[in-house]
C-alpha cells in the first residue's frame, strides 16, 4: 500500500493521467487542475494498523464539502531528512542513535528510498546529502559528535525542509527530528517551520529524546554555561509588560502565529512547550518516544510500518474557487477504527 506526503499543488491534467492513472504517454493537451493526495493511517482500538480498506470505506470533507476520492496505488519512494540533536546534553545517548543506520535503511527507506542526515547543536551540520548507500548512511551517523549546550531545533528543521522541498514531487517528503522536545538558540520560530513544511508538503515525525534521561546522563555544566530552568511565570518581562497565558506560551515557543490565518485559528489553543508536538500534529505525523536502545529501535520500526501502510486518498477538490487554507476531515465508515491524517493544505500560492 502506497504512502505519500499530502500534496496540494497545481498540476496538469496530463500529469494526472500519467501519474495517477498510469498512462504511458503524456497527452498533448494541458489544463490546470488541483490534485490533493492525503496519506491516511487507520488503527483499531488496540492501536494496530488496519490494512485492506478501500476508498468506499472513507468519507473525505474538504472545507466541509464531500469529495470523490480514489486510492492511489502507485508506489512512491521516500525522501527522508533526519536531523539529530547533538549537543552536550545528549552525549551519552548518541551512541545508541549512531547504531541505527541499518534499521533505518531496511525499515523506513526500502529499496528506492533516500536519506539526508543533519546534526545540530549551535551549528547545523550536514552529515550526508541524499544517499541510498547503507555504508554512507552508517558513516554519516557515526560522524555525529556532541557539541555545545545549544540545540537549534527550529533552525535545523528549516535546513532539512529546504533540501527536502527540492526533491521531486513524485517522492514522499518526510522529516524526522530526533531531539528533545524543546528549542534552545534558534533564530527562527516555530511558525516559520510549520509554514515551510506546509507549503512544501512535508510530513514531520519525531523521536522524542527523554528529557529526564538526557538530564541524568548529561555532563555537569562547566564554565559560565548555565541553563535557565525557571518556569515562565518566574521570568520578568521587559518594560513592565503584563504576563498573560499568551506571553507565557510565546516565551516557551516563540510568537509562532502561522502565516495564514486559518492555521492560526486552529492552532492558537495548543500553545505548548513542545514544538515537536506542534510539528507532528499539524503536518499529519506522529511523535515517538525514546528512553532506551530498545524503545529507539521500536520507534524506527513503528515509523517504517506506518509509512509503508498508509492509504493515499487522492481527489480533485470540487471547491477550488475557495482560496486560503482548506481543512481536510477524513472519516472512516467502519466501527471501532481511528483515522489520522494531515489537517489540510494551502490553496492560493507557494509550493
Amino acid at each position: 500500500m502506497a504512502s505519500h506526503s499530502k500534496v496540494a499543488k497545481t498540476v496538469s491534467t496530463a500529469l494526472f493521467f500519467a501519474g495517477v492513472l498510469g498512462a504511458q504517454e503524456q497527452p498533448t493537451f494541458r489544463q490546470d487542475v488541483r490534485i490533493v493526495m492525503a496519506p491516511v493511517t487507520v488503527t483499531d482500538r488496540s492501536g494496530s494498523i488496519v490494512n485492506g480498506l478501500t476508498p468506499q470505506d472513507f468519507r473525505l470533507l474538504d472545507n466541509g464539502k464531500p469529495q470523490k476520492i480514489t486510492e492511489d496505488m502507485v508506489v512512491r519512494p521516500i525522501s527522508l531528512a533526519m536531523a539529530v540533536q547533538a549537543n552536550a546534553g545528549v552525549e551519552k545517548m548518541l551512541p545508541q542513535i549512531q547504531k541505527m543506520g541499518s534499521l533505518i535503511q531496511h525499515q523506513i527507506l526500502g529499496d528506492e528510498g533516500e536519506i539526508a542526515i543533519f546534526s545540530f547543536d549551535h551549528r547545523i551540520q550536514t552529515m550526508t546529502d541524499f544517499t541510498s548507500d547503507p555504508d554512507e548512511i552508517s558513516k554519516a551517523l557515526k560522524k555525529i559528535r556532541p557539541g555545545s549546550d545549544s540545540s537549534r531545533l527550529n533552525d535545523a528543521a528549516i535546513e532539512a525542509i529546504t533540501v527536502l522541498k527540492k526533491r521531486p514531487a513524485s517522492r514522499r517528503r518526510v522529516l524526522l527530528l530526533v531531539s528533545e522536545s524543546r528549542d534552545n538558540g534558534s533564530e527562527l520560530k516555530a511558525r516559520e517551520v510549520l509554514s515551510a513544511a506546509e507549503f512544501a508538503n512535508i510530513v514531520i515525525y519525531s523521536i522524542n529524546i527523554s528529557h529526564l534521561m538526557a538530564s541524568l546522563t548529561a555532563p555537569p555544566p562547566v564554565g559560565r554555561t548555565i541553563n535557565d530552568n525557571r518556569p515562565p511565570g518566574a521570568v520578568h518581562l521587559p518594560n513592565g509588560n503584563v504576563e498573560t497565558p499568551t506571553t507565557q506560551s510565546q516565551m516557551q515557543l516563540g510568537n509562532w502565529a502561522p502565516v495564514f490565518k486559518e492555521i492560526f485559528l486552529a492552532a492558537k489553543a495548543i500553545f505548548v512547550s513542545n514544538p515537536l508536538e506542534v510539528y507532528t500534529t499539524y503536518t499529519g505525523g506522529r511523535e515517538y518516544f525514546y528512553k532506551t536502545q530498545r524503545t529507539l529501535e521500536r520507534a524506527i520500526s513503528d515509523l517504517g510500518e506506518e509509512l509503508h501502510s498508509q492509504y493515499l486518498l487522492t481527489y480533485i477538490p470540487n471547491n477550488q474557487e475557495e482560496g486560503g487554507y482548506h481543512n481536510i476531515v477524513v472519516q472512516i465508515l467502519k466501527p471501532d477504527m481511528k483515522v489520522r491524517a494531515r489537517d489540510g493544505y494551502y490553496l492560493g500560492g507557494g509550493k
